[in-house]
Order: structure tokens, then sequence, then C-alpha cells
């Protein structure tokens, strides 16, 4: 059945509506205008939020439904395209900065924990998705590439720092690996290379080179990934010859922007709370700030002159001047 873009209502009798008929477009924010007495709030609240509320008490199990009560059926012929419904009554909203829609209507906490159970986490810097991976699903998503592709399993080890890295260089070559990738170029580790100084660089530890194919061996696959993880603090760079290359990561971080993320729980969503709250705001959505306009009335007068033009003196600066 395909979902309806609108309410249709017909025949509303409830209190004063006069056998009304009216479709309400869905999905957009709809005023309901009128003078007094005219039966906004019958139609709003007696007949639509008290049928949408009807129904869906309705769809309950017989166990649910007698801590409800009965609730009657408003005076309509037929109301098509309803969901459930919410009101929210303008008389007893509290004025508590933290109070908001879904603390006055009680849904906040299962939105927090909706979103911590089958939320996505993403970058907040560059927006890209951010998953976390075992060795096991690593593998899985390299075999799945298509046969004959060409790849290279990278560790890195220097992002975007200045210096020549020899010290880092010995250190991969004790290890006993042979090659290295240098700001995207192969090299052998016994070269002799020579970096600038005062440039950026990007080192990658060559972990292995394989092909996908009929034969492929699993079990190097798995070996070369948990080198490669260990090697490079949980990420490694699988790189298609010719192709994409792919980052994969044991943590929630983004690779490209160097930011960690927790694991979702219902307290990251919360703003009552300093583990989910704006370190900012504190979660109330905005911050107090200094006007400086309040605070010098007269921009034409000395720090050492009031307003009105008076003169003060500082009870901190003898303080400041012994110190």
């Amino acid at each position: 059945m395909a979902k309806s873009n609108k309410i249709s209502i017909k025949g509303a009798r409830e209190h004063n509506l006069k056998n009304i008929n009216l479709e309400i477009p869905r999905e957009k924010f709809v005023v309901i205008t009128g003078v007094s007495g005219s039966g906004k709030s019958s139609l709003a609240f007696d007949t639509l939020y008290a049928e949408g509320q009807r129904r869906y008490v309705e769809s309950l199990s017989a166990y649910a439904r007698q801590f409800l009560g009965r609730m009657e059926k408003p005076d309509v012929d037929q109301i098509d395209g309803l969901s459930p419904s919410i009101s929210i009554d303008q008389k007893g909203v509290s004025r508590n900065p933290r109070s908001t829609v879904g603390t006055v209507t009680e849904i906040y906490d299962y939105f927090r924990l909706l979103y911590s159970r089958i939320g996505i986490p993403h970058c907040y810097s560059c927006g890209k998705r951010i998953e976390k991976q075992d060795v096991q699903k690593i593998v899985e998503n390299i075999c799945d590439y298509d046969n004959e592709t060409r790849f290279m399993i990278l560790s890195p080890i220097i992002r975007h720092m200045k210096g020549q890295h020899l010290n880092v260089i010995e250190k991969i070559k004790s290890e006993g690996f042979s090659r290295l990738r240098i700001d995207g170029e192969i090299f052998d580790i016994d070269e002799e290379i020579k970096l600038e100084k005062n440039k950026w660089h990007n080192i990658e530890i060559v972990i292995d080179r394989l092909i996908i194919d009929s034969n492929i061996d699993k079990k190097r696959i798995s070996s070369s990934v948990e080198t490669g993880l260990k090697y490079g603090n949980g990420v490694i760079y699988v790189n298609q010859i010719g192709g994409e290359e792919i980052v994969y990561s044991e943590d929630l971080a983004c690779t490209d922007c160097n930011i960690s993320l927790s694991e979702l729980e219902p307290r990251s969503f919360s703003f009552n709370t300093p583990f989910g709250a704006c370190s900012k705001c504190t979660g109330l959505g905005f911050s107090l700030e200094v006007d400086p306009n309040l605070i010098i009335r007269d921009p034409n007068l000395s720090l050492k002159r009031k307003g009105n033009g008076s003169r003060r003196r500082c009870k901190d600066c003898p303080k400041l001047a012994k110190k």
C-alpha cells in the first residue's frame, strides 16, 4: 500500500465543528488559525490527536491496553493517512532552557537509545562515515575484490610530519621490512633515502603485495593485516594497483582528520551529562559572551574613568605591582 502524502478528514463534527471536510499535507509545517471558538483546538487536539492516539493504543497488546484505559472515538466519519500522534499543551511547558520537545513529550530517552543502537558515526570534520572493523572483516572485504586485482597492504608510520625521519627508517629496516612508500613513491629500504627536512612527509611500510585469484591464501592476508595493524596503531591502507586506496581501522577514528570517536552509548546523545554535552555551551545550545558595548558605555573615556566621567581606582593593580 502506497504511503499517502496527506491526511484526509471527512465529516468532522467534534464539539463546534460543522461536518467539515479537509486535507492536510503530511511532513509539512501546518498552522491552524482562526478566531476564538472557530474549532482550532477541536480539530487539532480533539479530532486529529485523539484519533491518532486511539489507533496507536488499539495496536498494542491487550495487556498493555489495560493500563491505558479506553479511548473514545472522536465524532468524525473518516480519517485517512493518519500516523500515531504527539500533543504538546502550551500551558504546561517549562521555561527551563534544558526543556525541549523531546523531554516534554518523553520521547527523548527513546531517541537516545535508538541512535546509540542503530546510529552510524561520521567524522564531524569531513563528514566521512566511520566504521570499526576487525581483522576477519577486513580480510573478507579484501577477498571480495575483483579477480586478478593487484594490491598492497601498507602500514602508516609517519603522517604529514616534517623531518628527514632517519631514525624511523632505520628502525623499520631493523624490523626486517624491505620496502617503504614515501610520499606516494615506493622505495627499496636499502636505497639511500634523503628526505627534505622542512617538507611534510608520509611514510608507510609495505607489508605485503598480493593478487586476488582462486588460490588466494587467506591466512597470508590475515597475517599481513594483523602485522599492518600492529605497526600502524590499528590502521592499514589497502592500495589497489591502478585503483583506489581504502583505509581500514580497528577503532572508531577518522584517519584523514586524526579524530577519534568513542563507542556510541545512550549517554552520547544526552545534553544533560558532560559526556554527551557540547563543551562550549554545556548542552544549552547557546553560549554566554561578553558584549563590549555594555561594558564600555563611553569609548571616548580612558579606562580609569567610569561612564559618568568620575575616576575609580582598581583594587587589584597594587597587588599585581607588588608581585
